[in-house]
């Protein structure tokens, strides 16, 4: 008897299970493919604990390597698939992979990863590269027996952004991926997972199955919930895949709401968008006016989860509760408790401001792979662990973020957190992005900066306007004393800025 999707396998066997632009599988055809990729995996004798990487784009070779991977027992690894070969390779070296899949759009870099890091098993989909075996030949290869289901179920091993030096690998934690159970636990978790939702229609993956959010719809599928899966992000074509499979849930990011937003009305309202019953979003904070734009146009559907790699989910917030409290994140969600101290270490009360901390009720916290000083770093307390922002938590325990660690300015002695000025900029007409920055200032030490992408077609409004315009939301100190317009202020898939990255040309050449 069928692990995976077992009911779906036995009721429905020919509705459609998995999708892409390209092509769909079944159910029946999916558990074949899943249950051969698990038996080639095995097969394979990986170095312990197994281990995968998984370096592609979108697509349901993609999603059936990950899901092979979760029936083998084997922990998937994912890869970025802009890195380079260098940087691909030190993910392949550090988390001790032994096999790497690969996209037709990275075959050459992932063959260039493989080699460097001694990754002995590549398998590659739509590509006839030398030294990469056909993934449908390993497929077909395998045993199409069912495979046992009692060994350890393992979780992937993610590899966080890198922005402060070389990725750490994370596993997913407690909340997101069931621990210590085996393989027929997990699948029965992720099957309770579906029902708990009440989906009664497939889920979309529009952002890259490499982030941690967007692979959640891979556990679901493995539930047993329908997935299709985008490889790139257009804004009306999601609409589009909304109406065309009657799509029930997706994962987005604010960058998603805003282009989605923009779309002229009669684009917005030429599709069918009514089976959509949950939209979740992470990733970045989502500007107040986008937020409420979004909500009312696609009704209280819209569900809020702040977190990191590091921890999963630490709070979430429904359509209802966040116009009720307006910019928050949420409160703490299980085991979750939300604190904030000062930056001395002294526990704060209700709407002072601090650094942000979590106490994790099961004394776990946040660990990383190969690295537990960093782990210990981030911690003020056994259990007790800061994701590196500044905010505060209000009389009714809602949470609010003002502003990561790192990316506090100061100006004179005065501490400018640049989140409060994108956020007040980010209501001017004009403006479609900002990032705000610290740059050399010889009298004051640094001076703020915005670095503003305008609304297509608009033109660039002079200093004086903008400068009054702040002057209505902002205390002086915090207003910025110049601005630079700018095609692009390079946010990833996921809507994040890597600040360090804008501030260096300016102190390189201080």
């Amino acid at each position: 008897m069928t692990v995976f999707a077992r009911e779906q396998y036995e009721q429905r066997p020919d509705e459609t299970a998995l999708g892409d632009e390209r092509t769909r599988y079944t159910w029946r055809e999916l558990t074949e493919a899943v249950t051969r990729g698990a038996n080639a995996l095995r097969a394979m004798n990986l170095p312990s604990p197994p281990r995968v990487g998984i370096y592609a784009s979108n697509s349901v070779e993609t999603v059936i390597a990950y899901l092979a991977a979760l029936r083998a027992g084997v922990s998937s690894v994912p890869i970025n698939f802009h890195l380079t070969p260098e940087e691909a390779a030190y993910i392949l070296e550090d988390s001790g992979a032994g096999a790497i899949f690969v996209g037709p759009e990275n075959a050459v870099s992932g063959l260039a990863a493989a080699h460097a890091a001694k990754t002995p098993n590549i398998i590659g989909w739509r590509t006839r590269s030398d030294g990469i075996a056909p993934f449908e030949d390993w497929l077909a290869g395998a045993s199409p027996a069912e495979p046992p289901s009692n060994m350890p179920a393992l979780p992937h091993l993610h590899y966080t952004s890198g922005t402060t030096g070389r990725p750490k690998g994370v596993e997913t934690p407690p909340n997101m991926f069931p621990e210590n159970v085996d393989v027929a636990g997990a699948f029965k978790s992720f099957e309770q997972d579906v029902k708990a939702l009440a989906l009664d229609g497939p889920s979309l993956a529009v952002a890259p199955l490499y982030h941690t959010s967007p692979l959640r719809s891979v556990r679901l599928a493995a539930g047993g919930a329908p997935l299709i899966t985008m490889e790139r992000f257009d804004a009306e074509g999601v609409l589009a895949a909304v109406e065309k499979y009657r799509v029930s849930t997706m994962n987005m990011t604010p960058t998603h709401f805003v282009r989605m937003l923009a779309l002229p009305d009669e684009t917005k309202k030429k599709y069918d968008l009514s089976s959509l019953k949950r939209v979740r979003h992470t990733g970045a904070h989502c500007p107040v006016h986008v937020k409420r734009a979004l909500i009312e146009w696609l009704g209280p559907i819209v569900v809020e989860v702040y977190g990191a790699t590091e921890s999963g989910p630490t709070t979430q917030i429904t359509s209802e509760e966040w116009l009720a409290h307006p910019g928050s994140v949420g409160r703490a969600i299980a085991p979750f408790e939300a604190l904030v101290y000062s930056e001395e270490g002294k526990l704060l009360s209700a709407n002072e401001f601090g650094v942000l901390y979590f106490r994790d009720k099961n004394g776990r916290g946040i660990r990383y792979h190969n690295d537990a000083e960093k782990g210990a770093r981030a911690h003020i307390a056994p259990g007790i662990f800061t994701l590196g922002e500044m905010g505060y938590v209000d009389e009714d325990g809602y949470v609010f973020i003002t502003d990561r660690i790192s990316d506090m300015i100061v100006s004179g002695g005065v501490n400018i957190y640049p989140a409060e000025i994108e956020h007040a900029l980010l209501e001017h007409p004009a403006i479609a992005d900002v990032a705000v920055i610290g740059i050399p200032n010889a009298e004051m030490g640094e001076e703020v900066r915005a670095l503003v992408v305008l609304e297509k077609g608009a033109a660039a409004p002079a200093q004086a306007e903008l400068d009054a315009f702040c002057r209505e939301r902002l205390a002086g100190y915090k207003r910025p004393r110049t601005y630079e317009f700018v095609a692009d202020i390079g946010r990833n898939p996921l809507g994040k800025i890597n600040k360090r990255t804008l501030r260096a040309p300016y102190w390189l050449s201080a």
